[in-house]
């Protein structure tokens, strides 16, 4: 049998999976019930409302699966309750750029990133450069516009 690789996630990303899970399985009967009232219309083959819920059903019962699957293996991670002097999951890291302007990330599990509000997924590339690093370390990242240098100014659990 295969191993079930954990998937890390903070808190608040658990609490969204589980709130798009209920949205979800809250959709099901009203498609079922669109499916219903678009076969009732008559020929199936030419039916544009019936093909399209059927689609949506289908989507739906997919993102199910997907965020089922997630929620089962979560390894619900709490930052404050981390410690220590290197980089790892959780941590916020305030780092220095080329030219001396901070810039701060938190490393999160994949389905809570977004990088426009500094949180970036573990599996990115920035986040496995800063993985095991120390404050004082200088990190290189090779970005699509090119190579990118940071120092490590600030490791947080918070």
């Amino acid at each position: 049998m295969a191993t079930m690789e954990k998937v890390p996630m903070l808190v608040e990303g658990y609490e969204r999976l589980t709130a798009d899970l209920k949205a979800l399985r809250e959709e099901r009967p009203k498609i079922v019930d669109a499916i219903e009232e678009a076969r009732a219309h008559g020929d199936l083959s030419e039916n544009a409302e019936y093909h399209a819920a059927k689609e949506r059903q289908g989507q739906v019962e997919a993102q199910i699966a997907e965020i089922e699957d997630k929620v089962t293996r979560a390894q619900i991670i709490d930052p404050k309750s981390l410690s220590g002097d290197k980089i790892i999951f959780g941590a916020t890291v305030t780092l220095l750029d080329e030219d001396d302007k901070p810039v701060k990330y938190q490393i999160v599990g994949q389905t809570e990133a977004d990088a426009a509000k500094g949180r970036i997924s573990y599996s990115s590339p920035m986040a496995r450069a800063l993985i095991g690093k120390q404050v004082g370390d200088e990190i290189e990242v090779t970005v699509p516009s090119g190579d990118k240098f940071y120092l490590v100014e600030k490791i947080e659990f918070i």
